[in-house]
């Protein structure tokens, strides 16, 4: 019987709920960035919305990386998260 590797953000079913949650919250452009990102170790923390659009923070190594609402990927975000 062959076994594969699959992608945990393609393969879905191995999400959390939480992270379940997030994930349908992304913009198809974000999917896209934060699936590409994830081959890389980061994983998606949350989602915030705004008026202005909403923004993906994912994390790895405890280093915060973003994606813009266009799938735009900021590793050097200007912003806080608290533990």
């Amino acid at each position: 019987m062959a076994v594969t590797n699959r992608d945990p953000l393609i393969e879905r079913r191995h999400l959390d709920a939480e992270q379940q949650a997030w994930w349908d919250k992304l913009t198809l452009a974000q999917k896209f960035s934060a699936s590409n990102l994830s081959k890389y170790g980061y994983d998606l923390a949350f989602v915030r919305s705004s008026s202005s659009g909403s923004l993906a923070v994912l994390i790895r190594d405890g280093q915060s990386t973003t994606i813009s609402d266009d799938g735009e990927i900021d590793t050097q975000p200007d912003i806080v998260i608290r533990p």
